[in-house]
C-alpha cells in the first residue's frame, strides 16, 4: 500500500508536531508517522523543563492546563563539595516544568486539528531513496503487520536520538550518521513522590565522582514530587547512571521515605549540532539533528524551534519545485543563527567542564574564578566574556591556580571563535572547507 504527501514527518514529538502544524498552515498535504499508539505520544524520559522564552519566540501559548506543572524561576548550580551555590536567574532560564505526556498530546492535537494526518503504530524501517533523493519511507504497520510505503516530496527526521532516517542515509548525502559516545549522555531518572523541595528552582549538581562527564539533577514538580536523575558521559565504561543514582542520591535523608512513580533512561546527544541538516529531499530536526543544549541537556525548546523552521523552509522549497539539498540549504543557515551557533559555543564549555576535576571546580567556584554571571551569559548567549579588569581580579583570586585561569581564557577564546564560525554558515560549495575547520576548535 502506498500513500503520497508533500511533507512526511517521522516522529510526533515536540519538533515533529510543531512542524506538522506549521505545514498545515502553509497549505501542505502532510503526515506524521510515529511508532507509538496515538494515546502514548508524548511519553518520554525527560527533565520536563522548558524555557519560557521559546513560547514567546514561537507564538505558542505557554502551558496552562493539564500540560502545566509548575513555574521555574531559575537554576541553582552546586559545586562538587556543595560549599558554593550559584543562583542563576534571567530571561533565558525562567520557564516551566511541564507534564510531558500532556504537553506532547497538546502539541499533537494542535497538529491534528489543523488537518494533518497521523499514522501511529507505524515503525519506519528505512528511507525510500530514488535517484539520490529521499522520496519518503518504508514502514511496518504494527497494528495489521502490513508493509507500508509513504512517499513525499520532503521527509523530516524528527525521530529523536535514534535518528531513524539520518542513521540510514548513504555516504553520498554528506550528513553525519553516527554520534560519538563522547558526545552522548547516558541518563536515568525517576519521578519520586513524597519529596519536600524548594519550589521554583531546578537544582544541578556538578560532581565527577557521581556523574562522570555529566551531572545529576533534582527538579521540583507539584504535589510533593521531584524529577531526579543522573547523566554520565556514555563513553565512560562501567558507570551506570541508575547505579549512581541509587548509590549516591537516593541515600540522602530527603529521599528516605519517597516512592518511585515513574522510571526510565536513555541517551541524549549533548554536542554541537549536526553540521549539515539537509540532503536531497530530507531535513533533520530536534534530537535527530543533535539540537540539545550541551550544558543542561534541555531539548524541548530547540526541537520546537527547528520543527517550525524546517516546515517553513520545506514549504518554500516545494513551492519552488526544488527539494534538493541546495533548495533546502537555507534551513541550515536559519538554524545556526537561531540556535546552532550558541549551541556550538556551549559545546566547547561542556568539554571544559568534563575535563575539569572536582577539586578545580570547587576552587574556581568558591574563589570567583568562575562566576554566576559566566553561567548566565553562557546560557543566554553562548558567550564567556572576560574584560581586562575582570581578568585582573580573577588573576589575584586565582594565584594558586594559574593553570585554571589560562584554560578558562582559552575556552572563552574558542567559544567566541566557533560561535562566529557557525554564524558564518557557508554555501554548499564552501561547505567542505568550512566543515574541515570545525576540527581545529576541538
Amino acid at each position: 500500500m502506498t500513500e503520497e504527501y508533500d511533507l512526511l514527518i517521522v516522529g510526533a514529538g515536540t519538533g515533529g508536531s510543531v512542524a506538522a502544524e506549521t505545514a498545515a498552515k502553509k497549505g501542505l498535504k502532510a503526515c506524521i508517522v510515529d511508532c507509538k499508539p496515538e494515546d502514548e505520544i508524548g511519553v518520554k524520559v525527560c527533565g520536563d523543563a522548558i524555557g519560557g522564552h521559546h513560547f514567546k519566540e514561537l507564538g505558542i501559548p505557554p502551558p496552562t492546563g493539564d500540560d502545566f506543572d509548575i513555574e521555574i524561576e531559575g537554576i541553582k548550580l552546586y559545586s562538587p563539595d556543595l560549599s558554593t551555590v550559584f543562583v542563576v536567574n534571567g530571561p533565558g532560564v525562567t520557564g516551566y516544568i511541564v507534564n510531558r505526556h500532556s504537553f506532547g498530546q497538546r502539541l499533537l492535537k494542535a497538529a491534528l486539528d489543523s488537518g494533518i494526518k497521523l499514522r501511529d503504530s507505524m515503525l519506519v524501517t528505512k528511507p525510500l531513496i530514488e535517484d539520490g533523493c529521499v522520496r519518503g519511507v518504508l514502514a511496518h504497520n504494527l497494528k495489521d503487520k502490513q508493509k507500508q510505503t509513504l512517499r513525499a516530496k520532503v521527509t523530516i527526521d524528527a525521530s529523536g536520538a535514534a535518528a531513524a532516517i539520518r542513521s540510514r542515509l548513504p555516504d553520498e548525502f554528506g550528513i553525519e550518521r553516527e554520534v560519538s559516545k563522547k558526545d552522548l549522555m547516558s541518563c536515568y531518572r525517576e519521578i519520586r513522590g513524597g519529596v519536600e523541595l524548594e519550589k521554583g528552582y531546578c537544582q544541578i549538581y556538578l560532581n565527577q565522582a557521581v556523574a562522570e562527564g555529566g551531572y545529576f539533577w533534582i527538579f521540583p514538580k507539584s504535589e510533593g514530587r521531584a524529577n531526579v536523575g543522573v547523566g554520565v558521559q556514555a563513553s565512560k565504561r562501567g558507570v551506570h547512571p541508575k547505579t549512581q543514582l541509587y548509590s549516591h542520591i537516593f541515600t540522602q535523608p530527603k529521599f528516605r521515605h519517597t516512592t518511585t512513580l515513574e522510571a526510565g533512561g536513555g541517551y541524549v546527544p549533548t554536542r554541537r549540532p549536526i553540521d549539515c541538516l539537509v540532503g536531497n529531499g530530507v531535513m533533520l530536526v530536534g534530537d535527530a539533528a543533535c539540537l540539545v543544549n550541551p550544558i543542561h541537556g534541555g531539548g524541548i525548546g530547540p526541537s520546537m524551534v527547528s520543527g517550525r523552521l524546517a516546515a517553513e523552509m520545506a514549504s518554500e522549497a516545494i513551492e519552488r519545485s526544488d527539494t534538493s539539498k541546495r533548495g533546502l540549504w537555507r534551513y541550515n543557515t536559519g538554524i545556526m543563527k537561531a540556535y546552532g551557533a550558541k549551541q556550538a559555543s556551549l559545546d566547547i564549555f561542556r568539554i571544559f567542564l568534563q575535563e575539569t576535576s572536582d577539586e578545580e571546580l570547587n576552587f574556581g567556584m568558591k574563589h570567583g574564578l568562575v562566576k554566576e554571571s559566566d553561567v548566565l551569559s553562557a546560557s543566554m548567549k553562548g558567550d564567556l566574556t572576560l574584560s581586562i579588569p575582570d581578568k585582573a581580579e580573577r588573576v589575584l583570586r586565582g594565584l594558586r591556580r594559574p593553570d585554571f585561569l589560562i584554560r578558562l581564557e582559552e575556552v572563552a577564546r574558542k567559544m567566541r571563535g566557533i560561535k562566529e564560525h557557525f554564524l558564518n554558515y557557508p554555501t554548499p560549495e564552501e561547505f567542505p572547507a568550512w566543515r574541515a575547520r570545525i576540527k581545529t576548535f576541538y
